[in-house]
C-alpha cells in the first residue's frame, strides 16, 4: 500500500529527480570542460564527446549503486562512500576505453595523449565524486533530521491526549468503585488494554483492532453516560485487511461524545462508519451538533491534530483526515489508501 519512498540513500539514487539532476550536472561540467583552456578549436565537437563520457559515467556508477543497494544496505555509510568512488572511477575508466575503441580518429591516438587524458580524467571524477558525496550527504543528513523531528512532535502530541483520557476515567472509577465493583473491574480491564496498546504496542494496527480498542473506549465512556450515549456501528460483514495509526479512531470518538453527547442533556448518537469505495477505505466518525450551533473553538484539536500527523506520516502522504459541519452533523473522516 505505501508508494515508492526511499528508506536508505541508495534508494533515492534511481529515482527521477535525482537522474535528473545527475544529468544536469554532468551536462555543467561538460560545458565547463569544453570552455578550459587547452581545449581543441572545435568546442562543440569537444562538448559532445566529454559529455557523452559523462553522462554515461553517471548513469552507469547509479545503476550500479541501485542494482547492488540491497547488498551495500548492509555496509556502513563509509565503506559505501568509498565504494560509489571506486565504481565511479571504475566507470570513467571503462567508458574511455570503449570510446577510444570506438571513436577512432576522434579520441586521442598517442600513447602520451591517452595517459594525459586518463590522469586528467581520473583527477576529474575524483573532484566532481567527492563534491557529489558531499552534498547527497548533507541533503540525505537533512531529510533525516526532519524525520526525526517530525516524530518527536508525534510522540508529544499524544503524550499530551493520554494523560487527559486517563484523569476522566480514572474519576468515573473512582465514582463507581462502590456502587458497581463489576462495572469499575471491567472499566479498569478496559483502561489497561487502552493503555497497553497506546504505551506498549506498535505504531500500526489492523482497522479491526483498532476498531476492537475504540470499543474499549465507548464501553469505558458509557459507564459515564449511560443511556445518553448511543452508539450507531455500520461496519462491513469482512473488515479490510488495512494498516491504520494505533488510537487514531480512538480522539475522534472521544472528540464526537465532548461536542455531541456531553453538552446535550439528553445526550446524543455517535456514528462509527467504515466505507470501501474505489481503492481507499474510510473510516467516518459523526456526531449531532449541540444546541448552540457550530462548535466552538476549544476542543480535542491535540488529539485531531496527532491522528492527522499520523494517518500522514504513515501512509507517505496518500491517506488524510478531514472534518466537516453540515446537516446539524460534525463529521471526521479517516480516508486511507487500499493496499495494491
Amino acid at each position: 500500500m505505501k508508494p515508492t519512498e526511499p528508506t536508505s540513500p541508495l534508494d533515492a539514487l534511481w529515482q527521477a529527480p535525482v537522474i535528473a539532476w545527475a544529468m544536469l550536472a554532468g551536462e555543467g561540467v561538460a560545458a565547463v570542460l569544453a570552455l578550459a583552456p587547452g581545449t581543441s578549436d572545435n568546442r562543440w565537437v569537444a562538448f559532445g564527446l566529454i559529455s557523452l563520457v559523462v553522462q554515461w559515467v553517471a548513469l552507469g556508477t547509479l545503476g550500479g549503486l541501485y542494482a547492488g543497494r540491497r547488498w551495500l544496505a548492509r555496509l556502513r555509510p563509509t565503506y559505501v562512500a568509498y565504494l560509489a568512488l571506486a565504481m565511479l572511477l571504475l566507470a570513467s575508466w571503462l567508458i574511455c576505453g570503449l570510446g577510444w575503441l570506438l571513436l577512432g580518429e576522434l579520441w586521442p591516438t598517442t600513447t602520451q595523449e591517452a595517459q594525459r587524458m586518463f590522469l586528467r580524467i581520473s583527477g576529474i571524477t575524483l573532484t566532481v565524486g567527492l563534491m557529489g558525496l558531499a552534498a547527497f550527504q548533507n541533503h540525505w543528513r537533512t531529510r533525516q533530521m526532519a524525520v526525526r523531528a517530525k516524530q518527536a512532535e508525534l510522540e508529544a502530541l499524544q503524550a499530551r491526549i493520554r494523560p487527559h483520557f486517563l484523569f476522566n476515567t480514572l474519576n468515573t472509577a473512582a465514582a463507581l468503585v462502590h456502587q458497581r465493583p463489576d462495572a469499575t473491574e471491567r472499566l479498569l480491564l478496559d483502561l489497561a488494554d487502552l493503555f497497553r496498546a497506546a504505551l506498549g504496542g506498535p505504531a500500526e494496527v489492523a482497522l479491526a483492532d483498532e476498531l476492537a480498542l475504540t470499543r474499549h473506549y465507548l464501553e469505558i465512556e458509557s459507564l459515564r453516560f449511560g443511556d445518553r450515549l448511543r452508539v450507531n456501528w455500520r461496519l462491513p460483514e469482512n473488515l479490510p485487511p488495512i494498516p491504520i495509526p494505533t488510537l487514531s479512531i480512538q480522539p475522534l470518538v472521544e472528540n464526537a461524545i465532548r461536542h455531541g453527547v456531553e453538552p446535550t442533556a439528553s445526550g446524543g448518537e455517535i456514528t462509527i462508519e467504515v466505507a470501501i469505495t474505489a481503492g481507499t477505505v474510510n473510516v467516518i466518525v459523526t456526531n449531532p451538533l449541540p444546541g448552540s450551533g457550530p462548535l466552538n473553538g476549544s476542543g480535542h484539536h491535540v488529539g485531531l491534530s496527532s491522528a492527522r500527523a499520523r494517518v500522514l506520516a504513515m501512509t507517505r502522504g496518500l491517506g488524510r483526515l478531514e472534518t466537516a459541519i453540515a446537516d446539524g452533523h460534525y463529521t471526521a473522516t479517516i480516508t486511507l489508501p487500499m493496499p495494491h
